[in-house]
C-alpha cells in the first residue's frame, strides 16, 4: 500500500509542483490550503507523514504542528520561506522533525522523506539490539527503553516519543558514556547524508530530555559534554 502523504500548502504552483514530484515517489497524496483544514483531515484520518507550509494565515503551521503532536508521531517536515534562528527553532520545538527552507528542490524534499520513512520503519539493526534496556534505575519510575518493540517508558508510563526523538536515544543508547558530536547525531538519525544545521539536533534533545528526564532542567541521563555533543549516562 502507497504510504499516504498529506501537503498543507496556500501557494497554488509550490503546492502543484510536490504533489507531482511526491506522487512520482509513490505517495498518495492529500492536500489541504490551510491550518484548519488540515487538523481536520488528520483528526479525521491520520496520514503516515505530513509536509507543511508555516505561513497559512489564521492557522499558522506552528498551530497545527502542534495540534497534530498532541495525539500522533507522524513524521513532519516543515517548509519555509523564514530563514531566521527564532522561526526554525520554534518550528522544531513545536514538534517538527525536520525544517527546509524555501526556495528548495524538490528532490530535497523527497531524500528527507525517506529517510523519515527509513526512521520511523526501523532498520535491520535493530533487530541485534537489546529487547530491553534500562536507562535509570530509578526505585519507583525506571526509564526503560525497548529498541524492537519501538518504545521507552518511566515506570508504568509509556513516554510519547516522537521518532526523531526515539532514535536518538536508541542511537545515545547504542553507545552508553560515549560522547557522540552533533555531526554524528545528523548522520545517524537523520540518515541522508545531509550535514546541515546542528540545531536540529539541539532542539530535539531539548524535547527528549523534556520527556525522558526527571529534572529536564538538570539531566542526569542525557547529558551535554561542552564543546563535544552529547552523551548518554545510563544510571
Amino acid at each position: 500500500m502507497s504510504p499516504r502523504l498529506l501537503l498543507v500548502e496556500d501557494d497554488d504552483p509550490i503546492r502543484t509542483a510536490l504533489r507531482w514530484a511526491l506522487e512520482d515517489e509513490g505517495y498518495t497524496v492529500d492536500e489541504a490550503v490551510d491550518g484548519d483544514r488540515a487538523c481536520a483531515l488528520v483528526d479525521r484520518d491520520p496520514p503516515d507523514v505530513m509536509v507543511l507550509d508555516l505561513m497559512l494565515g489564521r492557522t499558522d503551521g506552528y498551530t497545527v504542528v502542534r495540534h497534530v503532536r498532541r495525539a500522533h508521531d507522524l513524521p513532519i517536515i516543515v517548509v519555509s520561506a523564514r530563514a531566521d534562528t527564532h522561526d526554525i527553532v520554534a518550528a522544531l520545538e513545536a514538534g517538527a522533525d525536520d525544517y527546509v527552507t524555501k526556495p528548495f528542490a524538490v528532490k530535497e524534499i523527497t531524500a528527507r522523506l525517506r529517510a523519515l520513512r527509513r526512521r520511523a520503519g526501523g532498520t535491520p539493526a535493530d533487530a541485534a539490539r537489546p529487547r530491553e534496556v534500562v536507562l535509570d534505575r530509578h526505585p519507583d519510575e525506571p526509564l526503560v527503553l525497548r529498541p524492537a518493540a519501538g518504545t521507552v517508558s518511566r515506570g508504568e508510563r509509556p513516554l510519547p516519543l516522537t521518532v526523531t526523538e526515539f532514535r536518538l536515544l536508541c542511537e545515545l543508547a547504542s553507545v552508553p558514556g560515549r560522547v557522540l558530536s552533533r555531526a554524528e547525531l545528523l548522520e545517524r538519525v537523520w540518515q541522508h547524508g545531509f550535514f546541515g544545521d546542528e540545531r536540529l539536533v539541539d532542539v530535539h534533545i531539548r524535547r527528549l530530555r523534556t520527556k525522558v528526564e526527571l529534572d529536564p532542567g538538570a539531566p542526569r541521563v542525557v547529558v551535554t559534554v561542552r564543546g563535544l555533543g552529547y552523551r548518554l549516562d545510563p544510571r
